[in-house]
């Protein structure tokens, strides 16, 4: 009969190897844009669902949101609107152009428009992960994996949805322990369907 301490550990043998497993990261991935965006789809409004901590943002609390409208010369407006701490609601209007006419890598400023020769005021804004069919999820990075954004039509993104996000953001190179939850204190429209989950 074998001791009990060495069939305890024979034992644990599979299991830590499986728990090993269960905790691995994802397979990494390239962090690239996806292949196009149709823009007049992707306008309307997003509801912020988490985003990785950035100096503008630091003020917002809850229900942030981004609406982006299609403009006559292929420019995209944009309006970003955020609950402060105070209680208040601030905002900031912007204009996103497409990079070399690649529709998924915009690059978007929110400095006065006499400025906008200056690179530095223009920053990345890559369509890393889209719902294609019917966009109604996005996740928004950048070339140096910095910048995060995860985005619904709905004010509550499906958990499973966000999850499957996170970890391919993850194995893209994004520091997702980092991210910072939106509280959205709006409801979803009724009847609003549920989210389909990204593609595996």
């Amino acid at each position: 009969m074998r001791h009990p301490i060495i069939l305890a550990a024979l034992l644990a043998g599979p299991l830590a190897a499986a728990g090993i497993a269960a905790a691995a990261p994802p397979d990494p991935r390239p962090n690239v844009p996806v292949d196009d965006v149709d823009l007049s789809c992707y306008a309307g409004t997003w509801y912020e669902q988490a985003h990785l901590p950035m100096v503008f943002q630091r003020q917002c609390v809850s229900d942030t949101t981004a609406r982006y409208r299609l403009q006559a010369d292929g420019t995209v407006e944009v309006l970003n609107r955020c609950r402060t701490r105070e209680g208040g609601f601030e905002q900031a209007r912007g204009v996103a152009r497409t990079v070399h006419g690649r529709t998924s890598t915009l690059e978007v400023r929110f400095a006065p428009a006499w400025l906008s020769w200056l690179p530095v005021v223009w920053g990345d804004y890559w369509v890393i992960a889209l719902d294609e069919a019917d966009y109604r999820w996005a996740m928004v990075g950048a070339p140096d994996a910095d910048y995060l954004w995860i985005l619904s039509r709905t004010p509550q993104l499906a958990p499973a949805v966000r999850a499957r996000l996170v970890e391919q953001a993850r194995a893209m190179g994004y520091p997702v322990d980092e991210l910072i939850e939106t509280p959205q204190r709006s409801q979803a429209p009724a009847g609003q369907a549920a989210e389909p989950a990204p593609a595996q």
